[in-house]
């Protein structure tokens, strides 16, 4: 069973793969218009929760719904969680039809979401041609050529990302080579535990577990046969932090700020639930191999160097994560080009010209999705596929690490300390994105 395919929220235990054939009783060459309620329905159902298995935020999906709805001249009304829709149907003649379906566990397809968003477009222009059978089809060639990337690809997408952010963290070399492996073979742990249906917790605390003993093992060996000096091995946080849950940290904002109130709270559930396990799981295996957050060597380089390295691994950065929300190489490129200079001026503002780490992601975030927002009409690709993917470099998993970890040890007030300017740039990305988007798009802009 594809882990984004759609259930029925019925059984008592496990979720039930959903037949949608069976709601279905016209032949295939009926024309869509010409179906029944129930039908009419189930094809809204059925293309919100695919949307919601890519990962979108409630707005996006509920938008999409009431596209679908309206070219179908019905009525929708929809409540929208992180992994569940309930949504209602109602025709010109008073008929209503209710429907509650449900995904097994969350993940994110920008690809998919790029084919959906496509089909969404040409099914409001194009549906009074449009047969049943020609629907369905479309649908299941999207879930067929929409899969996620292989184990292999994802541990190297990872490696390259968690290998990009320690050095734009101040790491060098040393740190660089040890995090990509640690990544690269912790994330290919965690993706066979997803193939096997493991849960989500178990997945997190295995994977997070082993980056962090990789890395280690990779700085013994380097200090061994390298002389590294042994400050090179607080470096170690890198190798976790493919598991910060950029997306749905984001997405819980933006569905906040638009009332989506429960998609936007389950989000922001599952973001923490998924960061307090990595940092637990993280500060246990550390403190099993008598590690801690220290401070990594300082780079001695000139803030020219400083910078253009900054912006190479910036787009290394965004680009691995671009890849590991099954982005197509062209989409992760768009997305890897915003965020190298949004997160390169966010770094500069704060380092070179003081500006407070908060008020810096702020304008970063911002540049990002004003950028985004012009390239969107030019590339036609999803807003969210380029603007999330070229800020969640931006989110800071080091400190949120650095705040677990010295409430571990109960240093209080520095845990404190670290968690208040996590908590300040959090809030800050995603208002930087609604701001970006309140600004270019009249219809995120209106609450009707």
């Amino acid at each position: 069973m594809d882990e984004n395919e759609p259930q029925h929220h019925i059984s008592s235990h496990h979720h039930m793969k959903i037949h949608w054939k069976e709601f279905f009783k016209s032949s295939d060459d009926t024309l869509v218009k010409d179906t029944t309620l129930v039908e009419k329905s189930s094809l809204v159902g059925r293309v919100g929760i695919m949307l919601l298995g890519c990962g979108t935020g409630a707005w996006r999906v509920r938008d999409s719904m009431n596209t679908i709805a309206r070219a179908l001249d019905i009525t929708c009304s929809a409540d929208i969680g992180l992994l569940t829709i309930s949504y209602t149907c109602f025709d010109v003649d008073n008929k209503s039809y209710s429907q509650t379906l449900s995904l097994p566990t969350t993940g994110v397809n920008m690809n998919k979401l790029n084919k959906m968003e496509d089909f969404v477009r040409r099914f409001e222009t194009e549906n009074e041609y449009w047969t049943i059978g020609a629907v369905h089809q479309e649908l299941n060639q999207i879930e067929k050529h929409t899969k996620s990337y292989s184990l292999t690809i994802a541990a190297l997408s990872a490696g390259l990302a968690c290998a990009s952010f320690i050095f734009l963290l101040g790491g060098g070399l040393p740190e660089m080579i040890c995090t990509f492996f640690g990544a690269a073979i912790g994330n290919y742990f965690r993706g066979v535990m997803g193939k096997h249906k493991v849960t989500l917790v178990a997945k997190i605390a295995v994977g997070v577990a082993i980056s962090c003993a990789i890395y280690f093992f990779c700085f013994r060996l380097g200090e061994k046969f390298l002389g590294w000096n042994y400050h090179h091995a607080y470096g170690y946080i890198g190798s976790m932090l493919y598991v910060i849950p950029g997306f749905p940290f984001i997405t819980s904002g933006l569905d906040m700020s638009k009332l989506d109130m429960r998609s936007g709270l389950e989000r922001l559930s599952y973001a923490v639930l998924t960061i307090m396990i990595a940092t637990m799981v993280g500060w246990g295996v550390a403190t099993t191999l008598s590690l801690k957050p220290g401070s990594i060597p300082e780079l001695t380089l000139n803030p020219v160097m400083l910078t253009v390295l900054r912006l190479i691994a910036s787009f290394g950065g965004v680009y691995g994560f671009s890849i590991m929300f099954n982005a197509k190489p062209s989409m992760a490129t768009v997305a890897a080009l915003i965020g190298a200079f949004a997160n390169t001026l966010r770094l500069g503002l704060a380092e070179f010209n003081h500006v407070p780490a908060p008020l810096a992601a702020f304008i970063g975030s911002l540049l990002a999705g004003l950028v985004a927002s012009f390239v969107r009409d030019k590339v036609g690709f999803p807003r969210i596929a380029i603007t999330v993917p070229a800020i969640v470099i931006m989110v800071p998993g080091l400190y949120m690490y650095r705040a677990v970890f010295n409430f571990g040890v109960t240093n209080i007030n520095i845990g404190a300390y670290w968690i208040m300017n996590a908590l300040m740039i959090i809030t800050a990305l995603p208002i930087g994105l609604l701001t970006a988007r309140i600004l270019t798009d009249p219809k995120w802009r209106h609450a009707d």
